[in-house]
């Protein structure tokens, strides 16, 4: 669902401020990086078939999270029409990831 939600058009996707960093993509990225970021955590922590991931289940979410949002970033660039890559929505991705971070934190460990 996230890979075919950031790989739409930007015509489809409606501009909400003048400001690219606090656009309505960008914080859509931002929003869906850390929910997927949290529901990744709790996911590896709930699963005992790999003792070493759950172990590292914040180190490995971030991980995997970050580099998911920056192939889709690479993805938009090279591969699809009507969409480039931009450093912004790979930045909102990775705050996100953080973001997801602490909320899994102050919600099951603090």
């Amino acid at each position: 669902m996230i890979m075919l939600t950031t790989l739409l058009p930007s015509t489809s996707m409606p501009s909400l401020s003048a400001w690219e960093l606090f656009s309505f993509d960008s914080f859509a990225h931002f929003f869906v990086f850390a929910v997927l970021t949290f529901l990744m955590i709790v996911g590896l922590i709930k699963q005992y078939t790999y003792p070493r991931l759950r172990h590292y289940a914040i180190r490995s979410a971030f991980l995997i999270c970050s580099m998911y949002g920056v192939l889709i970033e690479f993805i938009q660039h090279f591969l699809v029409y009507g969409r480039q890559g931009d450093v912004i929505d790979a930045l909102a991705d990775t705050i996100g990831c953080l973001v997801g971070i602490v909320l899994f934190k102050w919600v099951y460990i603090w």
